[in-house]
């Protein structure tokens, strides 16, 4: 049976959605920041959500920047 099929590694596989990835992560980044009105009274949990959610935006501004230059597939 193994020899029917090809063997593969998940790098070779065909690539997602790179349009709705970076949808998904702009929509993470405003629910993250949307949990800011929340009823927690310290100031730590709102660091962490805007950290978080300005994290996720500079990867995907990080990635258009990239892949318009030619930098990456």
């Amino acid at each position: 049976m193994a020899g029917s099929e090809p063997v593969t590694s998940p790098d070779q596989h065909k690539p997602g959605h790179r349009k709705s990835g970076r949808i998904g992560a702009v929509l993470t980044a405003l629910a993250l920041l949307a949990m800011i009105c929340g009823n927690h009274e310290g100031r730590v949990e709102d660091v962490w959500l805007v950290g978080l959610a300005a994290l996720l935006l500079i990867i995907v501004i990080g990635d258009a920047v990239l892949r318009r230059n030619g930098l990456r597939s």
